[in-house]
């Protein structure tokens, strides 16, 4: 192939279309501290996903760091999966909190319950699940158990914007779910993260948080980080917001054309998406396994070779990176399944033909 297909291409509104809101800044002479844009986006967000707080941040990373400072959590252990991106692990540390890690369902890729449950100890503080891929946690199960050992249960929601469940955002489950807005992913403001929240209360002090802790002119109350999100990633959101239902139904086709493509594959498993009211397709992921004669590694390479760059996400798993061995834990699910998978191109301008022809790369793998 002539041109690199990438495993995702942030989506972007025509640049003519973002001029006026720059102006409209130019203008104001506000470029952060929660100005115009700032707020408006905060509420059409709101309206959109239906929630009722959310507080805008200048990446899912602090956010996630924020989210755990908010609960007061500053110490103890917080049980996570090993299969996710570095930013959850990181966040748990940050806050001088010891990440449990524990093994996940192999068929949704998330964690499993019954390995949270089982890891609980006198210790424990929160749970920290990841909606991988976009597929809803069992957010029943993980519920009831953190009100039955009275835990928080902080969801890192980095990949589940726009999903609906049991008729409601999924964002909503859980004491807070943190986005992200990087441009990888379905909705981004070039970087950008956001918390969700349950109360007022709750929102005033995220926002305090990210803004070094200051309440007024004379008062902090508490030692935070600088997470706020400018006038300029405000206004992208805003614009991105007008074509996000064109994007989530560009996505759903792409989706539906790879399974169809790949449902005789032998040794070739799509992963399935959760059962959801609203999904928003945001990976599409593979598991390379017998009798498929390559392994994924050999795949990786073989469809590198011909200018597709998909991606071994998550590879490798935290407890198997050199500054997470000291958390090593029992996680053989979480284990196999980063040896096994590999996430194809997707993103909402992606040709039916380049899906076509990564298939293919695919198929001929197979003989």
């Amino acid at each position: 192939m002539k041109e690199p297909i990438y495993v995702t291409q942030p989506v972007l509104p025509k640049l003519d279309d973002f001029i006026p809101y720059l102006e409209q800044i130019w203008k104001n002479k506000v470029l952060t501290n929660c100005g115009p844009l700032h707020q408006q986006l905060e509420q059409e967000l709101c309206d959109y996903l239906g929630v009722e707080y959310i507080s805008l941040f200048n990446n899912g990373t602090i956010a996630l760091v924020t989210a755990l400072q908010a609960l007061n959590l500053s110490e103890g252990e917080v049980i996570t999966t090993p299969y996710t991106f570095v930013a959850t692990a990181h966040s748990i540390v940050w806050n001088k909190l010891t990440p449990v890690f524990v093994d996940i369902d192999p068929v949704t890729s998330n964690i499993d319950p019954k390995k949270v449950e089982q890891a609980i100890t006198e210790k424990t503080v929160a749970i920290m699940p990841v909606h991988c891929y976009g597929i809803a946690c069992d957010v029943e199960g993980l519920q009831k158990i953190a009100n039955e050992h009275h835990l928080k249960l902080i969801y890192d929601a980095a990949h589940a914007f726009g999903v609906k469940f049991q008729g409601q955002s999924l964002l909503n489950y859980g004491d807070v779910s943190v986005i992200s807005f990087h441009a990888t992913k379905v909705f981004n403001t070039f970087e950008g993260g956001a918390i969700v929240c349950h109360s007022l209360e709750m929102k005033q002090r995220i926002d305090r948080l990210r803004n070094f802790g200051i309440v007024n002119e004379t008062t902090i109350d508490d030692i935070s980080l600088n997470g706020k999100l400018s006038e300029v990633h405000a206004a992208l959101g805003l614009l991105q917001l007008k074509t996000i239902d064109q994007t989530l139904f560009a996505r759903k086709k792409i989706d539906s054309h790879y399974r169809e493509l790949l449902k005789d594959v032998e040794g070739v498993l799509c992963i399935q998406r959760s059962i959801t009211d609203t999904d928003n397709y945001s990976y599409f992921p593979i598991v390379i396994s017998q009798p498929y004669p390559l392994t994924r590694d050999q795949l990786f390479e073989k469809l590198k070779e011909r200018n597709i760059f998909a991606r071994k996400y998550f590879y490798p798993i935290m407890t198997d990176l050199d500054i997470y061995k000291k958390f090593k834990s029992n996680t053989p699910n979480a284990q196999i399944l980063s040896e096994k998978v590999l996430c194809l191109p997707m993103y909402p301008t992606l040709k039916d033909e380049d899906v076509q022809q990564i298939v293919c790369v695919i198929k001929d793998g197979s003989k």
